[in-house]
């Protein structure tokens, strides 16, 4: 089983545009439930299918697996739960960790949180002026949330 450590935070200021090249996301899901998600994702020009438990603290199952770019594009289309999620992620390396920043769009625009993977959840990391608060508890900034609750309707 695959462990995903992950923590999410808001991001204030403008800083983090200049930073990182951003990427189109687009994805949906066939399953939203707290229990488990099932997610199919469009990144660029590649595209995954991802199967993720129910998170306890920062700490959850993961596993995903690469699948044809057209077979994402009907499965986002036909089978996924509406609306879909549209952002665009920067990576943006400080210290030894990668920040993934996800600027939304659609329903979600003007929510801009960052995310970061950590190997412990009582690991250190660098944290840039641009992060804000702490949002990793809160159920709301879920991906699968915002699609039956888009920031918009906040």
């Amino acid at each position: 089983m695959g462990v995903e450590i992950e923590r999410k935070f808001l991001v204030q200021g403008d800083a983090w545009k200049t930073l990182g090249e951003p990427v189109f996301f687009r994805q949906g899901y066939l399953s939203s439930q707290k229990e488990r998600t099932v997610r199919v994702r469009i990144e660029g020009d590649r595209a995954v299918i991802t199967i993720k438990g129910k998170s306890v603290g920062a700490v959850r199952g993961e596993w995903e697996y690469p699948i044809p770019v057209q077979d994402a594009a009907e499965l986002l289309d036909g089978l996924c739960e509406q609306p879909l999620i549209e952002k665009y992620r920067r990576k943006i390396a400080v210290g030894a960790h990668v920040w993934e920043v996800d600027e939304f769009l659609g329903a979600n625009a003007g929510l801009v949180v960052a995310e970061i993977e950590l190997r412990a959840e009582d690991e250190a990391f660098d944290k840039p002026e641009w992060i804000a608060d702490e949002v990793t508890d809160d159920a709301r900034y879920y991906n699968s949330n915002l699609v039956r609750h888009p920031f918009s309707n906040w």
